[in-house]
């Protein structure tokens, strides 16, 4: 009964934080197994289902129990046994991705722990997306927003590589393969999804009408998922691998070792047979780690891009931009061209802050016509703001830290245990907690797979050895700084 109670006020907590409608997509079939000393194990109903939620959630889990039970430092989730004989699948065994499968006439948000999707939809699909009506098998995708063309693409230094190579893929059309597989990278809001999207527009659109497919990770996992839940994973397979041009977003995020073997698979075929493969992430192919070897060594094998934060310049051109497309809905609309250039210059973040920014800026002049630049100010403060030193990385922290101690990264996530690699594996474990907001089981996935209580000791053992050792001190300290300083 005890452990009963402890489950159901972590249910409530986990409801409370995630909201109803992730927690009944994600959690809902989520039972208690059992809790053996300071382990709490969990079982959901399938494999993806385990890997998404580890992937994803396992943090956020583990902070809310062990804030009900400060004893417990673990926790495994569990896939539940099949006992029942063989029948057809009932809803309470499917992966809860969805309720039930989307339909065109029904898009699904797809919720991915706390980040929202760029496109705020993932999920339609009889979507032979540009696809000729006699097409051999349904080709599937996420949904394309017809506002992202290239026209509507403002290029500047920080894309102009990246937009010329989409341009020439985008141009040639099937059978003419550039660049492949071509690997776009950048943070978030800089573009990415806009500018893979304006290939798939344009090339679908052609007249040479490639088959092409435009796909997130995630929605990847979800498709395949339920094809093989559904045992019609060969379809799927024998789909894909008649297309000309297959487009995914957000790399990072594909997850699960089932998944990406398939994946593995898919990108073998395509780039065997000269097919045209355009790639997404919010980091380069070989600081994925996440990913499958294969997987990484196949995408690092192509043309990788990374795209920048955009200049003033540019953020300048895209607030004019949007002005003017604001203005064809109302045409009463005005924003000094004083204001738009000290927006331009004060959010230098992101794109999508400076959108954020032009719709504070409109919302604000429906009641507040005269907007002085000390006003201004005021409303964008938690925008400016984000101009600061980018997010310290877990990746930056290995690179830097096994420099220093003259390692290799592969080493500190290794299994290796000598001195000369214990030593700098732990200080980057300690550099991890102090300088990222990243838990003790996400940093021990990202050191090899390690155990929550490994990075724990690791950075107790640090932070006393520190107290006592001046020269250590100083060694940590300017790792500190060299780490800040390439996050600068």
């Amino acid at each position: 009964m005890k452990h009963e109670a402890l489950f159901e006020r972590f249910s409530k907590r986990l409801k409370a934080q995630v909201g109803q409608d992730v927690y009944a997509s994600w959690f809902g079939r989520l039972k208690l197994h059992s809790i053996s000393k300071s382990v709490v194990r969990l079982t959901v109903p399938t494999t993806f289902l385990k890997s998404w939620i580890n992937n994803r959630y396992l943090d956020q889990i583990t902070t809310i129990l062990q804030a009900e039970d400060p004893d417990i430092l673990k926790v495994e989730i569990l896939v539940r046994s099949a006992s029942r004989s063989a029948r057809p699948v009932a809803s309470e065994d499917r992966p809860l991705i969805a309720e039930a499968a989307p339909s065109a006439a029904a898009p699904m948000s797809f919720p991915r722990g706390s980040a929202a999707r760029e496109t705020g939809k993932v999920a339609s699909f009889p979507m032979s997306l540009g696809t000729r009506p006699a097409a051999a098998g349904p080709l599937f995708g996420s949904p394309l927003d017809s506002r992202f063309t290239f026209d509507s693409y403002i290029e500047g230094p920080s894309n102009r590589v990246a937009l010329a190579a989409a341009k020439t893929i985008a141009e040639a059309g099937a059978g003419a393969v550039r660049f492949n597989p071509l690997f776009i990278h950048s943070g978030v809001g800089l573009g990415k999804t806009h500018l893979l999207q304006a290939i798939a527009n344009s090339a679908v659109s052609s007249a040479r009408a490639p088959r092409v497919v435009y796909l997130t990770a995630e929605y990847f996992m979800w498709r395949f998922a339920t094809a093989i839940r559904d045992n019609d994973a060969l379809t799927l397979k024998d789909s894909l691998r008649n297309i000309d041009l297959l487009i995914i977003d957000d790399m990072q995020f594909l997850q699960g070792k089932m998944i990406q073997n398939e994946f593995c698979h898919l990108l073998n075929t395509l780039l065997d047979s000269a097919k045209q493969v355009v790639v997404a992430g919010d980091r380069a192919p070989w600081e994925l780690e996440s990913l499958d070897p294969r997987v990484r060594s196949r995408l690092q094998g192509g043309v990788a891009i990374e795209m920048e934060s955009p200049d003033y310049e540019m953020r300048f051109e895209m607030l004019k931009r949007r002005l003017e497309i604001a203005q064809q809905d109302d045409p009463s609309l005005d924003i000094s061209v004083e204001i738009l250039s000290h927006v331009a210059r004060s959010v230098a973040s992101s794109g999508r802050d400076l959108e954020g920014a032009f719709n504070q800026l409109v919302f604000r002049k429906s009641f507040e016509p005269s907007l002085s630049l000390e006003r201004v100010d005021e409303l964008l403060v938690h925008l400016v703001g984000t101009g600061e030193a980018k997010r310290v990385r877990i990746e930056d922290i290995q690179r830097i830290v096994a420099r220093h101690y003259n390692v290799s990264r592969q080493e500190l996530v290794s299994n290796r245990r000598t001195r000369v690699v214990v030593k700098p594996r732990q200080i980057a474990m300690y550099l991890a907690k102090t300088l990222t907001p990243r838990s003790f089981p996400e940093i021990g996935r990202r050191f090899g797979g390690r155990d929550h209580t490994t990075v724990l000791h690791a950075v107790r053992k640090i932070e006393d050895l520190i107290t006592g050792d001046t020269k250590l001190c100083h060694e940590v300290e300017l790792l500190k700084r060299l780490i800040n300083e390439n996050n600068a």
